[in-house]
């Protein structure tokens, strides 16, 4: 692994194995805030009135997603409870975490508590405040199972020319039963075979305007 200060001045990492970076070189922060936060959870939030959210993230890498989650909350002053659930089969080492300095998006409390608490959360769910919870999911893909449906889903796999098993019709299918009707899926990719998938599996698709370095991207809600 090597650490990547990418164009918005926070890092990345280059996985070797992979031949790609975790996040866009074009700025780490802003990706996540444009694909994730803005264009999946804030868009779910401002058309649902809810009082608990649970959302799965699909590749939960160095957890930039979920500090900058942790971030808006805290910036909505939100009181509502959330079930932050991560799949991750090759989860990062407790030291590269704290080495990715996401916690300067955070509160001090908020940071802490994430970062005593990763190595548990990848065996059990923990506590990260008052109204989040967090747990990491030390598994592949197709072999994660959940016994709740989830509001927003992140879906943050490595791109299919490195990752291709990620994309599949198959896989794109255990994800979406996991969704509940009406709620939101986001990535930061769009492709033909992407969009048929998921108008198959019961979506309508947007096109959303990408992250810099990215035209387009992908928003579909489950009908």
């Amino acid at each position: 692994m090597e650490f990547v200060t990418t164009g918005d001045g926070s890092k990345t990492l280059f996985n070797e194995q992979i031949g790609e970076c975790y996040h866009s070189k074009h700025g780490a922060v802003q990706e996540s805030k444009h694909v994730f936060i803005n264009a999946g959870l804030d868009y779910y939030m401002q058309k649902n009135a809810v009082s608990n959210l649970a959302i799965l993230e699909v590749g939960f890498g160095t957890g930039l997603n979920f500090t900058q989650t942790l971030a808006y909350l805290s910036d909505q002053a939100s009181t509502i409870e959330v079930d932050y659930v991560g799949i991750e089969g090759y989860p990062l080492p407790l030291e590269v975490i704290q080495e990715m300095g996401y916690g300067a998006f955070v509160s001090e409390e908020n940071w802490k508590n994430y970062i005593s608490g990763y190595n548990q959360a990848l065996t059990e769910k923990i506590q990260i405040n008052g109204q989040t919870n967090l747990s990491i999911n030390h598994t592949l893909l197709m072999d994660f199972d959940s016994a709740i449906n989830f509001d927003v889903v992140y879906f943050d796999a490595f791109a299919a020319i490195h990752q291709p098993e990620m994309w599949s019709d198959e896989a794109l299918a255990h994800v979406a039963k996991f969704i509940k009707p009406g709620g939101v899926f986001v990535t930061y990719a769009i492709t033909g075979n992407l969009k048929r998938s998921m108008k198959a599996l019961g979506f309508t698709i947007e096109k959303v305007p990408g992250a810099p370095g990215k035209r387009e991207m992908l928003r579909a809600t489950k009908i």
